[in-house]
């Protein structure tokens, strides 16, 4: 059960190095193309299945990729502008549950990541050192969290939930 909920492991941080650092925002620039090519060719009856048991569709996945990572560009510049903010958590699981999920295409959340991830990369390219160590306070984790965690988090859930559809694809031979 654990493969399937974390197919490519789960998080785990790691430190700063120049390497890493391209590959975190390579994992951001391309998301949205990564994304389009695990759903390519699927029908609304695949788009509607769980990933795994208890698990969200994978119409549910994609919706909650564009929430989650909107939330994340929005801590990105709240950190960025202001010192130490307090984020505002909020329940993805109920993100997940709200009534425009069933009826608005994946389309539009894969555009709206397209849109997003393009805004991201340019910013995250432009940071200093000294940038990429700005923090926010989550309330939720009693911890302050720096820009470089968050691009390193974000590079990860990328291929996170990619991963979930795509070894989903693989199990059924979709």
């Amino acid at each position: 059960m654990e493969t399937l909920q974390y197919p490519i492991g789960k998080f785990e941080s790691k430190p700063f190095s120049e390497k890493l650092f391209t590959e975190w925002l390579l994992d951001i620039k391309y998301l949205p193309h990564h994304l389009e090519n695990a759903i390519l060719n699927l029908d609304e009856a695949q788009l509607d299945t769980p990933y795994r048991p208890q698990g969200w569709t994978v119409k549910q996945v994609v919706h909650h990729m564009a929430d989650s990572h909107m939330n994340a560009f929005i801590r990105c510049k709240l950190a960025l502008t202001e010192e130490l903010p307090t984020i505002k958590p909020y329940d993805e699981v109920s993100w997940a549950l709200t009534p425009e999920i069933n009826i608005v295409p994946i389309n539009v959340s894969i555009t709206l990541l397209h849109a997003l991830h393009h805004r991201w990369h340019a910013l995250i390219g432009q940071l200093s050192e000294a940038d990429l160590q700005r923090k926010f306070f989550h309330p939720e984790h009693h911890k302050e969290i720096s820009l470089l965690e968050i691009i390193n988090f974000y590079a990860w859930h990328s291929k996170h939930h990619v991963a979930h559809i795509t070894s989903l694809r693989e199990r059924n031979n979709w």
